[in-house]
């Protein structure tokens, strides 16, 4: 394989429908330029790479590596960084703990990340905070790339391809093999020049201070509450019929929850959700009856049988059964708005076609122009009138970024609009917006 530096770009050519902006001819990067570094697994090594970051110039890159398909939890399993001056940097946080001595040297340092929203909930785990950032994989949605993963992007604008052979391996493993830091040290390897090349396209299409205010929001956005009654996003609850055995679904994925939480295991690993189901469904009563059941089968199945069995014992004793639903801030599927609120369905239909040619105009995929909830909720409840300052208002209630509302407040107000047959809505103001 060839091993062919960031410095050795072949002639560049120019992007048909990105004019004035030029990119090389793609080339194979397959090893980091300065070589491999020695994994940071002590505190002292910490130490040492924090004073080397903080002598960096110019923004860092950074990246994560999880485990979420096979450990408990998102936590980062690999924290890599790369800065001018510093060079790259790989911090395994299983060995070192709180990397908030790393954060304290990126103070006042823009942090480049890529499709930052999975990284930065693993980073505050570890005490790290940006205090600015530029997401490149956000930068291309709103730049209206066709791929905006980060081979692609990097092979599109910086003319490289990388492989990524290691991207779904177990980051939980110890010692991490050599071939998988060398995937996970080229993730940063050209990622700061990649956020230049972003900044000059959006740039050049007059989109960069669109951008900004999008990456300042992700930066600043709280994190998630937690889900009420996660369990209920078990895959295939539908199929559970009456309370009783929507209390034992409940009590088995608490069980599956707690097991999965000691054991440091992704609670798909120990019992998929189709196998919870099975079980509620069947209320076996023995461990026989209950290694029958279908799809109920594996280590996790048999060895922590007794524990399986009392929760189902514990919902057929329930005096208190959990509700068939419960009450939620969340709009009504779509589907049934024709019945529940007829107007607001009738506004959806016309509200949608309309951004989505706008979006198209603006050169962006439609839902970073207006997120899908947000435009639902406008439709299910939308100002007093049509008035462009009304729906401005309304949009900044939802939650809309000011570029947003700049760019769909109009088009919103010409389709609410145009002519349509005379609805009726039962939100007392919602027929007026039509108006």
């Amino acid at each position: 394989m060839s091993s062919t530096s960031p410095s050795q770009h072949p002639s560049p050519t120019v992007v048909e429908g990105f004019e004035e902006f030029e990119i090389p001819d793609s080339v194979f990067l397959d090893q980091p330029m300065d070589g491999l570094p020695p994994l940071v697994d002590t505190t002292r090594r910490l130490e040492l790479a924090a004073e080397q970051l903080s002598e960096g110039t110019g923004p860092v890159a950074l990246d994560t590596e999880r485990a979420s398909g096979f450990r408990y939890g998102q936590r980062a399993f690999l924290v890599q960084l790369r800065r001018e001056g510093t060079g790259t940097v790989l911090i395994d946080p299983e060995a070192t703990g709180s990397l908030a001595i790393i954060d304290e040297a990126l103070r006042r340092t823009e942090w480049v990340l890529h499709a930052a929203t999975q990284d930065l909930p693993c980073l505050r785990e570890l005490d790290m905070h940006p205090d600015a950032l530029f997401d490149t994989e956000l930068g291309g949605r709103i730049a209206g790339l066709s791929r905006v993963g980060l081979a692609a992007e990097t092979e599109e604008l910086l003319g490289f391809t990388m492989a990524k052979e290691h991207s779904a391996v177990d980051w939980s493993t110890r010692p991490l093999p050599e071939p998988w830091l060398t995937y996970a040290a080229l993730d940063v390897e050209v990622l700061v020049q990649l956020r230049y090349a972003m900044e000059e396209l959006l740039r050049s299409q007059g989109k960069l201070e669109w951008a900004l205010e999008e990456f300042e929001a992700v930066r600043t956005a709280p994190p998630a509450a937690p889900r009420k009654d996660p369990w209920r996003r078990t895959s295939g609850i539908t199929k559970i019929r009456g309370r009783r055995q929507l209390t034992a679904l409940r009590n088995l994925w608490t069980e599956r929850e707690e097991l999965a939480r000691h054991k440091d295991i992704s609670p798909g690993r120990l019992l998929p959700d189709s196998a919870l189901v099975a079980v509620a469904q069947a209320m076996p009563r023995s461990v026989p009856q209950l290694l029958r059941t279908p799809g109920f089968h594996g280590r996790a199945a048999s060895k922590e049988a007794p524990r399986w069995l009392r929760a189902l014992s514990e919902a057929r004793q329930a005096e208190e059964l959990v509700p068939q639903s419960v009450s939620s801030d969340s709009l009504p599927p779509v589907k049934s708005w024709t019945v529940k609120r007829p107007a607001a369905a009738e506004r959806l239909r016309t509200l949608k076609p309309a951004v989505a040619e706008r979006a198209a105009e603006l050169g962006m995929p439609t839902e970073n122009l207006v997120v899908p909830e947000h435009l639902r909720r406008f439709s299910w409840d939308p100002p007093a009138s049509a008035e462009l300052e009304q729906i401005a208002e309304r949009l900044a209630e939802i939650g809309a970024r000011r570029w947003q509302i700049d760019n769909v407040a109009p088009t919103l107000q010409k389709a609410l609009r145009l002519p349509r047959p005379e609805q009726h809505d039962d939100a007392g103001n919602a027929d007026a917006a039509a108006s």
